[in-house]
This record gives C-alpha cells, sequence and structure tokens, in this order.
C-alpha cells in the first residue's frame, strides 16, 4: 500500500514538473534571470528561505543577474529605481500575493492578510483613526510610564557589569510600550525581563511558520490544525489577555464619559475607544473588530519596533561620531527648553532634526523586513522597469535591495551616513524619501508606523543621554548576526550597559 502511494506521490510530482517545464518554455517572461531551479519549482526559494538569510541571497542574485531575476517560476524581485512606485502607489491595482495567507489563523480575517484590495481599503477605514498622527499625543503618557521602568532595569544591568541581550529588552519595551497603550496596563516585559506566556517565542515561530509555509499556502488550512500548538500558544495567551481585558470594558469605555466624549486628564488607550466605537455602531464595528484591533496590536506591534531600535542603537555604537553628535543635540534641546525631565516629549524629539536623520538612516540601513513584498499583476498585465508582465505574475521589491541602491542614494549607499537626509539639496532628500520604505509603501503602509515612530523618537534620546553602551564579545570587530524569516531579527546583540552621570 504504502508503496502504491509512493508510486502515486512520485507521478504527480513528475507531472507537476514536466507542466513547469511546459509552462516555463512557453513563457514571455522565459528568459528573465534567475538559478536554474527557480524557473521550475518554489522549492529553491523555499530552501533560501529556510537558511534565514535571503536579504543577502537577493542582493547577490541582483548583483549576478541585473535589474529583475527570478526568484521562482511564477516570482519576480526587482532592483530598479521605477519599480516601487509601478507596484505600490496609492491606487494601484497591484493585490497581496497568496504568500499572505499563511499570516492569518485559516477562516479568521486580519488587516495584514487581507488581499482583496476592496475589502482591505473598508477594514482600513474602521481603524485608521486610532493609528492617526493626531492620536500620538494621547500615547504618549503610556510611552513615558514604561521609559520610566525601562530606565530602571537599565540602572539595575549597568550595576552588574555583565552583557546583556539588547534586543531582548529592546523587545520588553516594545511589547509593555503597546500593551499600555492598547489597555493601559502593562504585561510585566520589563518588570520580569522575561517572555510573559511565551509571547516572544511563540511570535519567532509564528514568523518560521508563515514566511516557509506562505510559499505553498494550500498546505496552511492542513497544517496550521497539526502544528496550531507551535505557532499559537504565546499568541493564544494574547487572545485571552484581550478578551479579559474587553470583559473589563463590558459596561462603558473606562476612560469616556455617558457621552462617549474623552475625560480631560486621562489617557485613551485602543481599547477604550475601540469599545467606544462599537457602542455607536455595534452593527459595522463588532466585538471581533476590537478582538481584531486589540490582538493585533500585542502580535505585530512589538517586533518591527525592537528590531527598529536595536538598529539606531547598533549603528550609534558602530559609529561614535554620530553618536556624539546626537548627545549634543539632546542635551542643546533641553537646555533650549529650560527642561531637565527625564522625559522627551514626543513634540521635542520632531524638533532634533540630527535625531530624526539618525532614525531614518538605521531604518535604511537595517529595514525591519528582509523578503520582497510580494504583489500580484492586474488584469491586463503591466509594464514594470521596462518590461511587461502578464497578469498573475507575482512582483515585488525587498526593502533591503531598495535601500541599498546607489542610483537613489548615492555611491555611499552601504555606509551609515544620517547627514545625507539633512541635505541642502531638497531634491535629492525628497527622491530619497519616495524610495524609503521601512513600513512599506502606497495604500498597504503598516498601519502602526507612527506608534513605531513615537516610541522610537522618545526612547532614543533618552538612552544616549543616560547611558553609555559599549559592544560585547566580537561586535566591535564585525557585524551583528542576524535571522531573516520576514524580519531580520539580530540574534546577537550583546552589550555592557554604563550609567552615565547625573543620569
Amino acid at each position: 500500500m504504502l508503496l502504491k502511494l509512493a508510486a502515486i506521490v512520485g507521478c504527480l510530482a513528475g507531472l507537476q514538473l514536466l507542466y513547469r517545464v511546459f509552462k516555463h518554455v512557453t513563457s514571455p517572461l522565459r528568459s528573465v534571470p534567475g538559478p536554474f531551479l527557480a524557473r521550475f519549482t518554489d522549492l529553491w526559494y523555499f530552501r533560501a528561505l529556510w537558511k534565514a538569510k535571503f536579504e543577502v541571497v537577493n542582493k547577490e542574485l541582483h548583483q549576478k543577474y541585473g535589474p529583475i531575476i527570478r526568484y521562482g517560476p511564477n516570482r519576480y524581485s526587482f532592483d530598479d529605481v521605477t519599480a516601487a512606485k509601478t507596484i505600490y502607489s496609492h491606487g494601484t491595482q497591484f493585490a497581496k500575493s497568496d504568500w499572505y495567507e499563511a499570516w492569518s489563523k485559516p477562516g479568521v480575517w486580519n488587516l495584514f492578510a487581507e488581499r482583496d484590495i476592496t475589502q482591505h481599503s473598508k477594514y482600513r477605514r474602521q481603524f485608521q483613526t486610532e493609528y492617526s498622527m493626531s492620536s500620538l499625543v494621547e500615547y504618549e503618557p503610556f510611552v513615558d510610564e514604561c521609559a520610566a521602568v525601562f530606565d530602571q532595569r537599565l540602572q539595575e544591568l549597568s550595576q552588574c557589569g555583565l552583557p546583556v541581550n539588547m534586543g531582548h529588552w529592546m523587545q520588553c519595551y516594545a511589547f509593555d510600550v503597546i500593551g499600555c497603550i492598547t489597555f493601559s496596563k502593562r504585561l510585566g516585559f520589563l518588570d520580569q525581563g522575561l517572555d510573559i506566556g511565551g509571547v516572544i517565542s511563540a511570535i519567532e515561530n509564528a514568523l518560521v511558520y508563515s514566511s516557509l509555509v506562505g510559499i505553498y499556502p494550500f498546505l496552511h488550512p492542513y497544517l496550521f490544525s497539526f502544528i496550531g500548538w507551535l505557532v499559537g500558544g504565546g499568541t493564544g495567551y494574547v487572545f485571552a489577555y484581550t478578551t479579559q481585558c474587553m470583559e473589563e470594558h463590558q459596561a462603558a469605555a473606562q476612560v469616556m464619559d455617558v457621552d462617549e466624549k474623552p475625560i480631560p486628564g486621562r489617557a485613551r488607550d485602543f481599547i477604550s475607544k475601540f469599545v467606544a466605537k462599537h457602542h455607536r455602531d455595534p452593527d459595522v464595528f463588532t466585538p471581533e473588530h476590537i478582538m481584531e484591533g486589540c490582538s493585533n496590536n500585542m502580535i505585530a506591534g512589538s517586533d518591527t519596533t525592537a528590531i527598529s531600535l536595536s538598529a539606531i542603537l547598533y549603528y550609534l555604537l558602530k559609529n561614535p561620531n554620530t553618536l556624539a553628535k546626537l548627545r549634543e543635540e539632546v542635551k542643546a534641546a533641553q537646555l533650549a527648553a529650560g527642561t531637565s525631565s527625564k522625559d522627551i516629549p514626543f513634540k521635542m524629539s520632531q524638533a532634533m532634526p540630527y535625531l530624526q536623520a539618525v532614525i531614518k538612516e538605521a531604518l535604511r540601513m537595517h529595514p525591519a523586513t528582509g523578503l520582497p513584498i510580494e504583489r500580484v499583476v492586474p488584469v491586463g498585465g503591466a509594464t514594470i522597469a521596462g518590461r511587461f508582465f502578464p497578469q498573475g505574475s507575482v512582483v515585488g521589491v525587498n526593502t533591503w535591495i531598495e535601500h541599498r541602491n546607489p542610483r537613489i542614494f548615492g555611491e555611499d549607499a552601504n555606509e551609515f551616513k544620517p547627514e545625507r537626509w539633512l541635505s541642502d539639496d531638497t531634491e535629492k532628500v525628497s527622491f530619497m524619501n519616495r524610495h524609503w520604505m521601512p513600513f512599506g509603501l502606497g495604500s498597504r503602509t503598516c498601519i502602526g508606523r507612527h506608534i513605531s515612530h513615537l516610541e522610537i523618537s522618545k526612547l532614543i534620546p533618552r538612552l544616549v543621554r543616560d547611558y553609555d553602551f559599549e559592544l560585547a564579545g566580537d561586535l566591535d570587530k564585525n557585524e551583528w548576526k542576524t535571522d531573516n524569516y520576514w524580519f531580520v531579527k539580530p540574534t546577537n546583540f550583546s552589550v555592557r550597559i554604563i550609567a552615565r552621570k547625573g543620569s
């Protein structure tokens, strides 16, 4: 019986290979270069992604084959100054590829994984007000609370004198901030320094699972039911926590009066706003929307911010002159404002041009995502980078490729140089800005990008003002190590922390 089954599977695999060979021979894109096996099977991409260094592989492919390369039978990556605008601009009809289907629980929608353009636009409108720039002032006290706890932990860690995993502590900070912003209370990551509920490890497992299974999305409904415990254990903690907080808000939003207007002097968290929205229109904004908004904040709102914070600090430590210059700017800004407060107001941080240039440059050098951002060519096909692609072709630009393009950022594109963003050449800066995409581009940009910017802008100046950091191990001589399963996450960001006098 097993031999018969093996024979059937072998025959099916052989037929599929013959079909792929025939399709490739007759394809108008058959001349697009790339690895030989990638012409006939997605196994090449699966194997390359499994090694967790695809941002490096992707760059090597473009260096070897040119601005348009294939990394699968129907997958194409671009290193061209016009491609991103064609694919991701507002108003384009390039939907997300089926790779994204593995990023949600089968049968359950979420904003990130939604592929239908119309449905995504509808869902996003229901949430976007709470994530707007104008809402940030309400969330600032929550960030200050977590920054104060983080400061206590750093003071303690500085006294022990031992190297610490700064990437872990950055994620603890990011998790507790988003917990405060969402529910008005920390989950306890900073308090304990531990992976509360196994959430961090569960998210890491989910990244590996979704990145790989997304290549074969038809397997997702079957595989998820078997290994959902692996990718969903810690996230289940988040859902249970969200349900508990929703029950506490059953009667009314806690920081709203009877007319659902903000109560003066009290910060409004996400769940308060979502519950109030549900009360106003329960058929449109349902309890499922509350659960989706709150739980997605927790699951998706920590990794990218933690990676970005780590990257900024890492590049500052690798470039001590830049660090010194930033420290002087922070000091001068506080003197000009006549304040010695530990907290850095967001408004003040926005008036520090060098700080913002450092942030922008670090996120250019190390964007959180490191795979091609896949889209599907719409009906009628499209011309991308001077070549016509038929409808159904899967196309994408990897942020790591776009951000290191010398035709956009100059011949020193591989160098950390915040000053490039402070150039008097406004046309050049504007051009670079159009290609800066750490949070994506167009209608599918990360909905939480402003909150991430709030967390980063308030914490980084505080860290450089109050602490010195020393790269531990061999990081002073070598580049740090990372794993890339969609997010390019540092694995050895080891530092010693030294409290500065007066901090």
